[in-house]
């Protein structure tokens, strides 16, 4: 089996790898998904014995009958906002005690014992199709969304009631709208209050937002699929929050909705959503919202009886505040937990009230867990971006430890969960290519020891090694990482280069990873020395490097690609040919390699450009009005990102490849290219692939594609007439 064709049918080596942690509250227990082996997309619901390291299936989609799965257009829609490319068990949810987990297959609705050695899972009779069940904290009751319908199923009984139903054809409850899933990571749209006695949830009202039309001209007999598009500049939907009451009968209607009230129209994005216990012990929702120029954030806890909220924090900036994971969360005794920029800092802290609880000078990536007084953060140290750490800061004790992975050194990639004196440490380096999962039994910060390994059941590459050097460069000391072939020889004839970057926000390619460049390591194989270098506006470096896009995503980048180019032969000490540079990029990074010869064709000389971005006015509001504002008082911030006035600048050969049922970048992006192209009798090339969304799952048509890109670089730089 080739790699291109390794590569597809792996899920990109994803299948197989444990994922979706949950720890049990005395930390003996953990809860995982996976599947059988590296080539199975049916992933399974499985769980660890702590002290015994014994590990077993409680639920197998193939032993239930599901493994084929017939998906609702909800759960499609919600998958590809996931990038969820695997099937099977692709989310569960359990109760506090964990004893009970439920999760959906084809749309049907399952529990099963997580207690005792006879795991059975078994269909609660819910009225489908099922999308996103969350149990309740008690393990009695499921709640999940059909037809844009909360319901809430006993698991005892049965007994299936409707608390919250649409009000109008465009109106949905408990599920996360586009803009929340796509950019804001909030995939949910209801959360149960600790005790089990409300719902916290989210309603969704779209009949304002634009309807566009995706059809695939391949299969001519299927309706266009419409969606609700927010573009930049126009309306968005309207989101609201409301305590629904869990009580009553079966017969009884569904319970009137606390709304809970904050000024909507200064604050319309929904960021985050939950709850916590207030000082005497009583559920108090907690949520944030912010604006629309993406500049101001706030913090809200409400009454869920009467629903007034009040402000808990406001950050506030020149230019954006990030929504940055894991945030807002609280401690055991009610502390808010913040990871932003207060007044007079120039960087992200991570704070408990006011106290500033990371360590000095840390790039601070995300809040990855809290149990109790106990803060689990991942971070990166001044000056070694590629290397993620985890870090965690005990405030009883006032200690702040790194979580070393045990048994390894040096740099990596870690993500870490917390609970009952209990840590579940993944660990990506450069050392192998795959990803290792500790689990590990602490006493104290200082006494940590591994008592099991999840194994990773996914396939190895078939590749004979990763070559990668990673260093900063030019002027500005960019991050970036050469690939060389495996048996290329330092001192060897000049190797033509791929520069292979995304190098746009909130995506890192330069990591301590070897998983992260096993395409750029065959592309390199194939006779390239592969160039990926995360310039400003990449996640790693600092909030100023972040920042350096806001109002111009293509002159700043594309800058920083030439400069790290211009850069990297002396950096790494190999001899690069100047005269044969490529470029390619997928989304934000197909955008940024149209962008490379259209505008410097003297230093890029042919590009791949995947589903890209070619004009901002299409791409949606909360990303876009992010960093270029709004199109109508910033036109000319659009007008400077947009490649459709460049078309007829194009000298190099460029190959445009996009997916015709994307629905987040749509295929319009490159239609709309290759007609300014064609229009200035520019020849290029368009590769359309019928039914594929943003990211290509085919086997045949992934391994195509592979080898379809590598025959178009070495025609396009004449390297076959050597």
């Amino acid at each position: 089996m080739t790699f291109a064709r390794q590569y597809a049918r792996t899920r990109r080596f994803m299948l197989g790898v444990p994922r979706s942690f949950s720890i049990s509250p005395d930390g003996r227990r953990v809860a995982f998904l996976r599947g059988r082996h590296g080539t199975d997309p049916a992933a399974c619901l499985w769980v660890l014995e702590c002290v015994s390291g014994d590990e077993w299936v409680v639920a197998d989609p193939r032993a239930i009958g599901s493994a084929d799965e017939d998906l609702p257009p909800e759960e499609r829609a919600r998958r590809e906002r996931l990038r969820e490319s695997g099937g099977g068990i692709v989310s569960y949810s359990v109760d506090a005690s964990f004893t009970r987990a439920a999760f959906t297959l084809s749309g049907r609705l399952y529990y099963v014992e997580l207690v005792g050695d006879n795991a059975t899972p078994l269909e609660l009779p819910a009225v489908g199709p099922v999308i996103d069940p969350v149990l309740d904290p008690k393990g009695e009751s499921v709640a999940y969304v059909s037809g844009g319908a909360i319901h809430v199923i006993g698991i005892g009984d049965g007994s299936d009631r409707v608390i919250a139903e649409p009000d109008g054809p465009d109106v949905t409850w408990g599920l996360a709208e586009f803009l929340a899933a796509e950019e804001m990571s909030r995939y949910r749209g209801m959360w149960w209050s600790p005790d089990g006695a409300s719902l916290l949830a989210a309603r969704v009202d779209d009949s304002a937002v634009r309807r566009w039309h995706i059809s695939d001209p391949g299969n001519p007999e299927a309706a266009p699929q419409v969606m609700a598009y927010p573009a930049a500049g126009t309306d968005n939907a309207e989101v609201r929050l409301a305590v629904l009451a869990v009580s009553g009968s079966e017969a009884s209607a569904p319970p009137r909705p606390a709304w809970l009230d904050w000024d909507r129209e200064a604050l319309p994005y929904l960021v985050s959503a939950g709850w916590t216990t207030g000082p005497e012990g009583n559920p108090t929702a907690v949520f944030s919202a912010q604006s629309r120029a993406q500049d101001v954030l706030t913090v809200f806890s409400a009454d869920p009886v009467t629903g007034l909220s009040f402000e808990l924090l406001t950050e506030r900036s020149k230019t954006w505040v990030e929504n940055m994971p894991g945030i807002p969360a609280f401690t055991g005794s009610g502390r808010l937990l913040w990871l932003g920029v207060r007044s007079g800092a120039t960087e992200r802290v991570l704070y408990a009230g006011e106290e500033p609880i990371s360590m000095p000078g840390q790039y601070v990536r995300a809040l990855a867990d809290v149990d109790g007084e106990r803060v689990l953060y991942s971070a990166s140290e001044p000056g070694v971006p590629h290397h993620v750490g985890l870090w965690l800061h005990d405030l009883k004790q006032g200690s702040c430890t790194e979580v070393e992975f045990p048994g390894a050194q040096g740099p990596g990639v870690h993500s870490g969960r917390l609970r009952g004196d209990t840590l579940v440490v993944q660990r990506r380096d450069l050392s192998a290519p795959g990803v290792r999962t500790a689990v590990v039994r602490e006493a104290s910060t200082e006494t940590r020891q591994r008592v099991a390994e999840i194994a990773s059941f996914a396939e190895r590459p078939d590749l004979p090694g990763v070559n990668v050097r990673i260093a900063s460069v030019g002027e500005r000391r960019i991050p970036a990482a050469l690939v060389l072939p495996c048996w290329y020889e330092v001192g060897s004839e000049p190797l033509p280069v791929l520069m292979d970057p995304y190098g746009g926000p909130h995506a890192q390619r330069v990591l301590g990873a070897q998983g992260a460049y096993l395409t750029s390591q065959w592309f390199a194989d194939q006779g390239f020395a592969v160039l990926i270098a995360d310039g400003r506006g990449t996640p790693g470096v600092g909030l100023e490097w972040e920042h350096a896009i806001h109002k111009d995503v293509s002159e700043v980048v594309l800058a920083d690609q030439a400069e790290a180019l211009r850069g990297a032969s002396e950096e790494f000490g190999v001899e690069l040919d100047l005269d044969r540079v490529a470029i390619r990029g997928w989304s934000f990074g197909g955008y940024l390699a149209a962008l490379a010869v259209l505008r410097r064709p003297d230093v890029f000389h042919a590009a791949i450009a995947g589903a890209p971005v070619t004009d901002w006015r299409l791409y949606d509001t909360h990303y876009t009005e992010r960093y270029l504002g709004f199109p109508d008082s910033d036109p000319l911030a659009y007008e400077r990102a947009s490649l459709l006035g460049d078309a007829s600048g194009l000298r190099r050969p460029l190959m445009l490849v996009h997916g015709l049922a994307d629905d987040n970048v749509v295929f319009a992006h490159s239609q709309r290219l290759s007609s300014a192209l064609l229009a200035a009798g520019r020849p290029h090339t368009v590769l359309p692939l019928s039914g594929a969304t943003h990211m290509p799952t085919d086997e045949v048509v992934s391994e195509n594609l592979l080898l379809l890109q590598v025959r178009f670089l070495r025609e396009s730089l004449d390297l076959d007439a050597e």
